[in-house]
């Protein structure tokens, strides 16, 4: 079964995030800050991370940053999953090594495929 880590500090989101992996047959893995989230990438080693940008702590540009240079999480797929639908904090997510950049609020059957194609080039 695969791993999924959730880093996003509103409760309800993250819930209903929870609800919809377990339901696709997913282990769903939380943190309800960027910190936890860090945290939590370094000992789960999830096998994708979806992660919103704006949290308390550290953003998800920072976590971001600060998984892809350690190298035992620095390959792991990640994905933000945010309100913010800015071109550049776009830009900016994809350079810093995101795999996707999907906005709320967003299709499920967009976070599905999202999530089929991460797990398969795993």
């Amino acid at each position: 079964m695969a791993r999924i880590l959730i880093i996003e500090d509103e409760p309800e989101i993250r819930a209903n995030l929870q609800r919809f992996l377990r339901l696709e047959g997913y282990e769903a893995i939380e943190a309800g800050d960027g910190r936890q989230g860090l945290a939590a990438a370094r000992a789960e080693r999830p096998d994708l991370i979806l992660c919103d940008v704006r949290m308390p702590e550290l953003d998800g540009f920072e976590v971001l940053a600060a998984l892809r240079a350690d190298p035992a999480t620095a390959a792991i797929p990640f994905a933000f999953l945010t309100a913010s639908a800015d071109r550049d904090l776009r830009k900016l997510g994809l350079d810093l090594g995101a795999h996707d950049y999907l906005t709320k609020p967003f299709d499920l059957g967009a976070l599905r495929e999202l999530i089929a194609r991460r797990l398969a080039e795993r």
